[in-house]
């Protein structure tokens, strides 16, 4: 498949995608009932639902798009020129690559948009409730551990490539600090400030940087694969290990077990659903078409942000791609130091979005309800805690992504 090919392939499936989430005028009531306990307001006691009454929270569609592209758009991207690596070492392997990338950020896109709409349908605002209602009350923890369990894995790989980067970073500025001293540091200052913030609305200018930063990586990433920088004579191909050198060969089917890494990636890279109920009830005038504007902007751009980051940084590095691509670049590197900064700025503010799902999953499967504030400072502490350590203690963040997808 030629990169034409590859790019037509992108457009049809975006084409579809499109169409796919045009809301219509009227959209019908579902035909199960709800349980009295989750029953539904007037709007949704009618029979029809036409978008004209709303209500919701604070937030505007420009805001949430940039909060949901942060939360879309972090740690995943980063490896998913490693999960091309495992199956293929040579340039034609990206275009089944990006093919993958665009048909699972689709679907994504529909699940996220699904989600929405069936909190609207239901009355409901978290997972577990939405499933109480549409299906069983007593199944409804499978809905509940899973998106708990799935957030967990997000959070702890934001936190191994946070370490990392700022590790990185202190070493380009001429201190030797370890993977786990940078860690602690940046947890205690930065990221449990943030993590007990409770209204995320204040993070939408950040976010608005945070995307930037991972452009601005795309651009970094694209300079320095088109120079050959990092090509065998190039300016800074002699400062890498042999292990983290350029390497091509002829291996490029996407057909062999290997493959399903890089799906286990991308399920998890995608991963945003966890907040797909918080969205819906914090967008402003919360009608269905709204939100499907949310969730269609949104996911357009992670995927184009995500097809180029992963063929450009597996085009450069081939078959040696690293866990985390960033590592494979030279710390003299000055243009990929200030992408390290950049990338940095970018998952500490899209950390607090991802830890505050996995933190309501904790509390929905707790059961409570209306917890107090001293308890949720108390829960958060707790939590990024434990995360912490994971993180020092785990070496390699693509096997986190692969296993959790």
């Amino acid at each position: 498949m030629t990169c034409r090919a590859a790019c037509l392939a992108i457009t049809s499936l975006l084409l579809c995608f499109s169409h796919a989430f045009q809301p219509a005028a009227v959209i019908r009531q579902p035909t199960f009932s709800v349980r009295p306990s989750f029953q539904a307001t007037a709007l949704f006691e009618t029979k029809e639902v036409t978008g004209v009454l709303s209500s919701g929270g604070t937030a505007t569609v420009s805001q949430l798009i940039f909060n949901l592209v942060k939360g879309i758009v972090g740690a995943g991207v980063l490896s998913l020129p490693a999960g091309i690596a495992k199956y293929g070492n040579a340039p034609g392997a990206v275009a089944p690559a990006v093919f993958l990338i665009a048909a699972i950020g689709s679907l994504s896109a529909y699940g996220f948009a699904l989600i929405g709409r069936s909190c609207a349908l239901t009355g409901t605002k978290t997972f577990r409730q939405a499933w109480s209602a549409a299906v069983s009350e007593k199944s409804s923890w499978i809905p509940a551990w899973s998106v708990t369990l799935k957030t967990m894995f997000a959070v702890l790989a934001y936190s191994m490539i946070l370490g990392d980067t700022f590790a990185s970073l202190l070493a380009t500025a001429g201190f030797a600090v370890s993977k786990s001293m940078a860690l602690v540091g940046v947890t205690s200052t930065l990221l449990l400030p943030l993590c007990l913030l409770k209204n995320l609305n204040a993070l939408a200018p950040f976010s608005l940087l945070g995307s930037l930063g991972m452009v601005y990586t795309a651009i970094a990433m694209a300079i320095r694969y088109f120079s050959k920088a990092y090509a065998v004579g190039g300016k800074f191909a002699k400062d890498l290990p042999v292990n983290l050198q350029p390497a091509f060969g002829t291996q490029s089917s996407v057909f062999n077990p290997a493959s399903t890494i890089l799906l286990g990636m991308l399920s998890t890279a995608y991963m945003a659903h966890f907040n797909a109920p918080k969205f819906y009830t914090e967008l402003k005038d919360n009608t269905i078409p709204r939100y499907v504007k949310v969730v269609a902007t949104s996911f357009a751009i992670s995927i184009g942000l995500f097809a180029s980051m992963a063929g450009i940084g597996f085009l450069t590095f081939g078959g040696n791609s690293a866990g985390l691509i960033l590592n494979n670049y030279s710390s003299r590197d000055g243009l990929m130091s200030i992408s390290r900064f950049a990338v940095a700025l970018s998952l500490v503010f899209s950390y607090p979005l991802a830890f505050t799902g996995a933190r309501d999953g904790v509390l929905d499967l707790l059961k409570v309800n209306n917890a107090s504030n001293k308890f949720l400072n108390l829960l958060t502490v707790g939590l990024l805690s434990g995360i912490t350590g994971l993180a020092i203690i785990i070496p390699d963040v693509s096997f986190v992504m692969a296993f959790a997808g």
